[in-house]
């Protein structure tokens, strides 16, 4: 049996359909010899006559053997066309895409890259996982988005610098830049200590700035709406302040920092020696070039 091909099988259904070996091989551009060679191959395989040939005039008719032959054949043919559509939908980008996100880029950027990749590539399926998280796992996904290098079998592609900013309760500073001397030992609603969020405050602790962190909370929203309600004031990214269109919020100010802090950096991960998809090779070229708009804007 690991001798039939497809081809031998696609002949078979011709005969089939046909009726005859002669009528077969101008439906397939062979000449009839060849495609008794291929019925004879097919034949030899499954060890037994697939069509009865009674000479002449007369069509062939198929055997017992052949019904179950051609009936398994047609199937296997069909997952063959199946595949080969399947596999030019995926050179053309139209196949599945899974990517690691968190909140501020889920925000920001991810819109973006998703409306380019949908408006050039409406039949892909795109798939979204979000966590927050010092360890990421990316051997599952195809793309992941990170706040930070990470070490071990992974490549990156640096897509920008995010500054950080001060958020306050308006009236809490002077309106221009705050120094980060003044937020020693003020209370501060922070993330938690993960991720980016740590190297933030080792560098403040740096400078000897140790703000009294009186409420840690993973989201953005509720970061500002402590703020808001006047637990304290925020160092946050850039980004996650873009992502909240703070300009109309009266309540709230936006200080720069003096000086400033590193800057988070974001990253685009993917599993070392992985041969991306077209579709994963053009949402790394969206998202560089968002990022780099993004960067200019800031």
């Amino acid at each position: 049996m690991s001798d039939i091909e497809l081809r031998h099988l696609i002949t078979m259904a011709a005969v089939a359909d046909e009726g005859s070996f002669g009528r077969a091989a101008l439906r397939l551009g062979y000449t009839q010899s060849t495609v008794s060679q291929q019925i004879a191959a097919l034949e030899k395989g499954v060890g037994g006559a697939v069509f009865d040939r009674p000479g002449g005039p007369k069509p062939v008719r198929i055997t017992p053997l052949g019904v179950v032959v051609l009936a398994h054949g047609r199937d296997l043919l069909a997952k063959a066309q199946a595949m080969t559509a399947a596999v030019d939908r995926f050179k053309a980008g139209d196949g599945r895409v899974d990517i690691g996100t968190f909140q501020s880029v889920s925000n920001v950027i991810l819109p973006l890259v998703i409306r380019a990749l949908r408006d050039s590539h409406p039949g892909c399926d795109i798939r979204l996982f979000e966590e927050e998280t010092d360890r990421p796992q990316v051997r599952d996904l195809d793309l992941m988005f990170f706040d930070g290098r990470v070490d071990g079998d992974v490549e990156h592609r640096k897509l920008l610098d995010d500054p950080y900013v001060l958020v306050a309760r308006r009236g809490s500073f002077p309106d221009g830049p705050v120094h980060t001397a003044q937020l020693d030992g003020l209370p501060m609603v922070a993330h938690p200590p993960i991720c980016d969020q740590a190297r933030m405050e080792q560098a403040l602790a740096r400078r000897g700035v140790r703000p009294q962190v009186v409420c840690r909370t993973a989201g953005n929203e509720t970061v500002l709406s402590m703020v808001r309600a006047g637990m304290g004031s925020a160092i946050l990214p850039k980004l996650a302040v873009h992502g909240a269109e703070l300009g109309s919020d009266a309540s709230l100010c936006v200080h720069t920092l003096k000086p400033a802090l590193p800057p988070r950096e974001i990253f685009l991960l993917w599993q070392a020696n992985r041969t991306h998809s077209p579709l994963a090779e053009r949402a790394i070229e969206i998202a560089v070039d968002v990022a780099g708009r993004i960067g200019e804007d800031s």
